[in-house]
């Protein structure tokens, strides 16, 4: 099996990844998931086990049931993969995801990690009915152009860039109107602009009034330094101590999502297999677009699993 110290990392979807039936292949077959799903269900008073394997889209999509949902899902393939002896040396996730890396490095568990994920939700829904607003995903043009193009839309509203995907991807977040103006800036430069299926404006300053509740409570959460280092979305920096943690969770609700950058420090960190622990295969196609010299594998079905295995253990 991997050892230790091998070049793995453990990378974690966020939200968009959710999807009707994404842990009901996993819950059928694998104990050590079903027990991550029970213990969800005592802690929240809510069945995820039934919400992940026949639950709706409309369901899944709103954001206090998607985040614990996700969190659910992911470390319930960790707990898989752990089991049968495989240990990352690094690990990240993108927005929401970054929660499940914080498990895997041991700085929360999954008890803790679940309860913050579903009030972060709550949080992030309560900010979004104040100061409601969307997100773009923009495509084909440079990020110099969408930043100078959230400058311009600015007079309109909020809006700036909220992740930084890949060479040619970033996700913009704010107003409406101000996203409205993006999206003809963007067009006029040949490049298309799609708008998301989200409940509100995240990592955007809309998200203030969530950032100032949730920072209150990781500022009371007891952490522990994390066992491998795991690289923060806000900064693409390891974090190494439970105090650096602390800081990266209550910047990341306003600040983008700095994904491109991220893998690249894996990678500098000598990282040559990525791992995608949990539904779907948006991290996958990311790093790929990233680095043609990356690989990576998903692990969100019993089949790629095997694959993985049959690959680790070559």
């Amino acid at each position: 099996m991997v050892a230790p110290d091998a070049n793995l990392a453990f990378v974690f979807p966020g939200q968009a990844s959710q999807h009707t039936g994404m842990a009901a292949e996993l819950l059928a077959q694998e104990p050590a998931a079903r027990a991550i799903f029970e213990q969800a269900g005592e802690v929240l008073g809510l069945n995820l086990a039934e919400l992940c394997t026949t639950g709706s889209d409309e369901v899944l999509t709103r954001t206090d049931i998607a985040q614990p949902a996700l969190l659910a899902t992911s470390a319930a393939w960790l707990a898989v993969l752990q089991e049968r002896g495989l240990a990352a040396r690094i690990a990240a996730g993108h927005s929401l995801g970054e929660f499940g890396a914080w498990v895997a490095a041991g700085v929360l568990d999954f008890e803790q990690a679940v309860r913050l994920v579903r009030r972060r939700g709550e949080l992030m829904e309560e900010s979004a009915s104040r100061r409601p607003g969307g997100m773009l995903a923009v495509i084909g043009v440079t990020d110099a152009q969408v930043e100078a193009a959230c400058k311009e839309a600015g007079r309109k509203g909020v809006v700036v860039p909220a992740n930084f995907n890949s060479p040619g991807q970033v996700v913009v977040s704010g107003e409406m109107e101000a996203l409205f103006e993006v999206r003809q800036a963007v067009k006029a430069a040949r490049g298309r602009a799609i708008p998301l299926r989200v409940s509100g404006a995240f990592h955007s300053p809309l998200m203030e009034d969530a950032a100032h509740s949730f920072s209150e409570i990781v500022a009371a959460l007891p952490l522990a330094d994390p066992q491998i280092p795991v690289v923060a979305n806000a900064t693409a920096d390891l974090v190494t101590t439970a105090e650096q943690a602390r800081q990266a969770m209550a910047k990341q609700m306003t600040n983008p999502v700095l994904w491109t950058a991220s893998v690249q420090r894996m990678m500098k960190e000598g990282v040559d297999l990525f791992v995608e622990v949990g539904p779907g295969h948006v991290l996958t196609k990311l790093i790929g677009r990233i680095s043609e010299e990356a690989r990576v594998l998903s692990v969100g079905t019993p089949d790629e699993l095997q694959v993985l295995l049959q690959e680790v253990n070559k």
